[in-house]
């Protein structure tokens, strides 16, 4: 580390306990690079550490820096850098592997044991003037996206490995995504740029259902209301009856649903997903709720169900999202609603968590400004 101070951080010590702080400015060896952070989303796991200190194992244990949807400039190249040169403009991908790994060497390296993830204890984040990470997790954006979609690069680049890498999502098919949040949104968007017929937005909310129509979904489904004494195994019947009859849904053939994508986390969403699904259908989940939720195992045998969990993203996913952006396929400018100067981050989170800010206006993604930039 050098001695040299000018990298201004935003640095959880606790919960809800937040301070600026000045850190040393990292250097760079060998396949390194620096990179001058221009601007960050803010995400649901910040949050939860701002809040709680934690998320399930991950425990906030000593000082931490927050964030890791970024973008920005390369200001500093390692002697073996050969892709990259000073000035270029970069998307980061937050997680740096062994790459030596049986699952690194098997292509999928977000399930590395020694993976540096910005901002998962005890790691730091990149809401600071600078980041430091390995050359070939900064990707080069094309001139016609801006830095605030390069922030969005990360986001992005789970809705892709969820519903492409893992879902296997293909022209003509159709799919049920729970949840209208961010993530969801973005599985949507990825659907509709990969061709699918059919792409329907569950929520309990009606504003975020309207969004989703807007954005990329095809149709939207409220859930029903429960009924006094019914469990939620019966609740999750009902409510899949309600929308394959709302819907149109079959069980089989060219209306049936081939991927569920559940990014709500919610009980009876994974639950009702499971009902909705085709017989031989894929379920993914991405949502993170109670760890421990009851499920009818029975659908699962019967329809031949293959369920998967979807952690982060893995190979492939940063350069399909950013071609995905670069050919017009996907618009993230809606998604961003809210932008804060980095003085003003905490104000950012606060936002994120009440999910509005303080003047009423419903907050999808808030965007932080790197320091002594302009949002």
């Amino acid at each position: 580390m050098c001695q040299h101070h000018d990298n201004p951080s935003f640095v959880l010590k606790g919960i809800d306990d937040v301070v600026y702080e000045e850190r040393p400015i990292p250097e760079v060896t060998g396949d390194e690079v620096l990179v001058n952070v221009k601007r960050t989303g803010i995400c649901g796991s910040d949050v939860h550490y701002l809040v709680e200190g934690r998320i399930g194992d991950f425990v906030v244990k000593a000082p931490m820096v927050l964030g890791h949807e970024s973008s920005g400039i390369v200001t500093k190249v390692g002697p073996k850098v050969k892709h990259l040169k000073v000035g270029d403009r970069v998307a980061l991908e937050p997680g740096a592997t062994c790459r030596a790994c049986d699952l690194c060497k098997a292509g999928r390296y977000e399930l590395c044991e020694d993976i540096i993830f910005a901002a998962t204890p005890p790691y730091d984040g990149t809401l600071a003037r600078y980041y430091r990470l390995p050359g070939d997790l900064a990707y080069p954006l094309p001139e016609n996206v801006t830095f605030e979609d390069g922030a969005m690069i990360e986001p992005l680049s789970v809705g892709i490995h969820s519903v492409s890498t893992l879902g296997g999502l293909k022209a003509g098919q159709s799919i049920v995504i729970f949840g209208c949040g961010p993530v969801g949104l973005l599985c949507m968007a990825v659907a509709k740029a990969l061709g699918a017929r059919r792409i329907i937005a569950v929520d309990i909310v009606p504003s975020r259902l309207e969004f989703a129509k807007e954005y990329a979904a095809t149709h939207t489904y409220l859930p029903v209301k429960p009924i006094e004494g019914e469990t939620k195994i019966e609740y999750s019947r009902r409510n899949a009856a309600a929308l394959k009859e709302q819907l149109g849904v079959a069980e089989r053939g060219p209306n049936a649903i081939d991927l569920v994508i559940d990014a709500s986390g919610a009980e009876v969403s994974i639950q009702t997903g499971i009902y909705v699904a085709k017989a031989g259908g894929t379920f993914v989940q991405v949502g993170m709720g109670n760890p421990n939720v009851t499920i009818d195992i029975g659908a699962v045998i019967t329809k031949e169900l293959v369920y998967k969990g979807s952690f982060r993203y893995g190979p492939g996913s940063y350069p399909m999202a950013i071609g995905l952006v670069a050919s017009g396929k996907i618009d993230l400018k809606p998604l961003v609603t809210h932008r804060f100067k980095f003085e003003d981050a905490l104000t950012a989170f606060k936002a994120t968590k009440a999910g509005k800010s303080e003047d009423g206006k419903t907050l999808i993604k808030a965007i932080i400004a790197g320091p002594g930039e302009e949002p």
